[in-house]
């Protein structure tokens, strides 16, 4: 056995143990950091080849071992853009060189930009909502932008389309002939089996524009024998701008400026199911604008009628809040009470997470042994629940690591002894020669 040999192995002790302690102060140092993940030590033999009856002392060496992987306790706040992942998953966000990377760090606040920030002064990213509802790129990060909530100003959009579903009651009597009866002649003499409903749309100030739809049966089909009696039928839909209705009397008609901005007919078989397009454009003059109007979701079935209507576009209101949900969709929520969806937030996730590349602020990148990022929106492929007004802590176990530190600390003491020891032994050696 080489006396130096003993040291050298005291020696790389002792540098194992304080590597072990530098993790220890790491953990000990964030165990009040957001998202951060415990790191841990791990000792592997270094062995030197021995023959006959010497015997070469080798020594230790350490990697570190981080606990990603493991769910840190989730505590609620007051703050609606504080975010934490219940599950597994990381937010993408950016640094200011604009280099994507992972986090778990969901503590966001807004910038002087109404940027969404975390501490560590990462961008959460999140895909926008301006060309309709987004798709996710699951292996990359194409498309994602920075997540802005600024409640400043006012935003109008007109209305382009809109949607009508309900039932039309297939026992409604069918208008005569005559045409004064329909409502689209924008005469006072409509049927009473005529159904009435209302929606309201956007012009392009954001001014509400409300429009008044008709619907009265005009045809029923024959059916040959010996087939039961026919229930398919066509009916008209006459659409008016309510604030042309005439006032005074004891109904709308006639609707000034023209009468009608939009009718169409609707047809049904004899089950009840809609049989044209159900597709009838509104054009108002008035407001320069074409609104199509899907009415395919209506059925003609023996029930009461029914209907509701939704138009796009938006009112010239101004954000009073913004709200995150468990699906990552990010709601801005107006003064009027509506809301609409501005970004959705996706999650990222690799196939070992616990390989993945620690950097400064605490975030991750991937790497040939953590595998390759896979994108995907919350609660989807296995992706955890975002949690709004909420954050997860670290997942240190403070008395753990003040037992690790005792450990490391007795450790260090016994390598340094055999050190020691083996210097003493060389005195004796010098001395032999005096």
């Amino acid at each position: 056995m080489s006396i130096f040999g003993s040291m050298k192995t005291a020696v790389s002790g002792m540098n194992a143990q304080a590597n072990r302690l530098s993790t220890v102060g790491d953990n000990i140092a964030n165990v009040n950091t957001t998202g951060y993940k415990a790191v841990s030590t791990s000792f592997s033999s270094l062995v030197l080849p021995s023959s006959g009856g010497n015997y070469n002392s080798g020594g230790v060496q350490t990697s570190v071992r981080q606990a990603v992987s493991d769910q840190g306790d989730i505590s609620y706040t007051t703050s609606g853009t504080d975010l934490a992942i219940s599950g597994d998953g990381f937010f993408i966000v950016q640094g200011p060189d604009g280099t994507p990377v992972l986090t778990r760090a969901g503590d966001f606040t807004k910038d002087d930009l109404g940027n969404l920030v975390n501490s560590a002064g990462f961008q959460l990213m999140g895909y926008s909502y301006n060309s309709g509802a987004p798709a996710v790129v699951v292996n990359g990060f194409d498309g994602l932008v920075p997540v802005n909530v600024s409640q400043d100003g006012l935003t109008a959009i007109a209305s382009t389309s809109g949607s009508f579903k309900g039932n039309l009651d297939s026992n409604a009597k069918v208008a005569p002939v005559a045409p004064a009866t329909l409502p689209s002649a924008n005469l006072a003499t409509t049927t009473t089996d005529t159904k009435k409903v209302s929606m309201v749309a956007y012009d392009r100030l954001g001014n509400k524009v409300m429009y008044d739809f008709y619907f009265t049966k005009t045809a029923v089909a024959a059916a040959p024998p010996p087939a039961p009696p026919a229930t398919a039928a066509t009916w008209e839909v006459a659409m008016f701008r309510n604030a042309n209705a005439a006032t005074g009397g004891t109904t709308s008609f006639p609707y000034s400026a023209g009468g009608a901005v939009g009718t169409g007919s609707l047809t049904f078989d004899a089950n009840g199911k809609m049989t044209s397009t159900g597709a009838i454009n509104i054009t108002d003059g008035v407001t320069g604008q074409t609104i199509a109007m899907d009415f395919s979701g209506f059925t003609q079935l023996g029930a009461a009628f029914s209907g509701t209507g939704t138009p796009n576009g938006q009112a010239a209101t101004p954000v009073q809040d913004v709200t995150i949900n468990g699906d990552g969709i990010v709601y801005a929520k107006y003064e009027d009470g509506s809301t609409k969806p501005l970004y959705r937030i996706p999650l990222a996730n690799v196939a070992s997470p616990d390989k993945l590349t620690l950097m400064s602020g605490n975030v991750y990148s991937a790497n040939g042994q953590s595998g390759v990022t896979v994108t995907g929106f919350p609660q989807t492929n296995g992706l955890g629940t975002i949690k709004s007004g909420a954050l997860e802590g670290s997942n240190v176990d403070l008395a753990g690591e003040l037992t690790e530190m005792i450990e490391a600390q007795r450790s260090y003491t016994a390598n340094s002894k055999v050190f020691q020891t083996g210097s003493d032994i060389m005195d004796v050696l010098v001395n032999l020669k005096r």
